[in-house]
């Protein structure tokens, strides 16, 4: 029978490993030696269909797996979802039946990365936001992330938790629902017009690469108890977005507001501080922007 104790490789469990931020990360476990076993809403050849707001199949599960390391990633990450019930549920309940399961297992895993959100900050007049500014969320899904964060602390003295805070990132393989990718396409598609909402917003993007780099790093590092933003520092707004896009397709695109794409309390501006990071997992080989749109430009899935 296969033991923690005699075990060829270290078991790391990734909730929504089947998600788009989970298939990167989980490939940065395997070339990084870890056996990946992953929680997701549909069975796979890694890992078991569970759904984490049912507690005793969540308990099961983690018993039969008896991760080394926890990355929890399933979550309702989309703002505009639309259906608040689905997003408390999920992202709070979720995780803390996720906990529960760790806390109450015979092998006590030895690191537990919770994914909450750079949205949590809400919309700060502070020019770059660091981990000890106060919380104040302006929609359900930084809401829950939040409390996602409060109840957490609960389990401190019972598991090494470690709470990230990313900010925005892409990659290839993101749904177009999301902001970048949506750019992107209509540049592969060499289309003449996009609609958009408010171009001046700025965000803190960063690569998918990067993250899930970043979090195998976190793993290893003396980070237990800690809260830290992952996050690029430098901010764009969509109209430079824009601009190197066009720089990389090489026309220019006509930008329509569509009243419909503006969203009620949108976070103005968000870029984070990413010296805590470095200071955590020591020098961060960040990926810049036009690297990333052009590796997503020059894909097609």
């Amino acid at each position: 029978m296969v033991t923690p104790s005699n075990r060829v490789k270290p078991v790391a469990l990734v909730t929504g490993a089947l998600g788009f931020t989970g298939k990167y990360v989980s490939a940065e476990l395997q070339a990084a030696g870890y056996e990946v076993a992953s929680l997701a809403h549909e069975s796979s050849a890694r890992g078991i269909a569970v759904d984490l707001c049912d507690r005793d199949a969540t308990i099961h599960a983690v018993g039969s797996l008896m991760p080394d390391v926890v990355i929890h990633l399933a979550a309702i990450a989309f703002v505009a979802h639309g259906d608040a019930d689905a997003i408390y549920r999920t992202n709070i309940v979720g995780t803390r039946n996720l906990l529960e399961a760790l806390a109450s297992s015979s092998h006590r895993p030895r690191a537990v990365i919770l994914a909450s959100s750079a949205n949590i900050y809400g919309n700060s007049d502070v020019p770059v936001l660091t981990e000890n500014l106060p919380a104040v969320p302006a929609n359900d899904y930084a809401v829950s992330k939040f409390a996602m964060e409060q109840m957490a602390h609960l389990w401190t003295e019972r598991l090494p938790i470690i709470i990230t805070r990313p900010f925005n990132y892409t990659g290839v393989g993101q749904s177009e629902k999301y902001l970048l990718p949506k750019i992107v396409a209509h540049f592969q598609r060499r289309a003449a017009v996009i609609e958009l909402g408010n171009v001046d917003v700025a965000r803190d993007f960063q690569d998918v690469r990067f993250v899930a780099e970043a979090y195998r790093r976190l793993l290893d590092a003396d980070a237990i108890g800690e809260t830290v933003n992952i996050c690029s520092g430098c901010a764009y707004t969509l109209n430079e977005v824009i601009g190197l896009m066009e720089d990389l397709a090489g026309y220019r695109i006509e930008v329509r507001t569509n009243p419909a794409f503006v969203r009620a309390n949108e976070v103005a501006r968000l870029v984070g501080s990413n010296e805590k990071l470095g200071q955590l997992i020591g020098p961060l080989d960040m990926i810049p922007l036009r690297r990333t749109l052009q590796w997503m430009y020059e894909t097609h899935v």
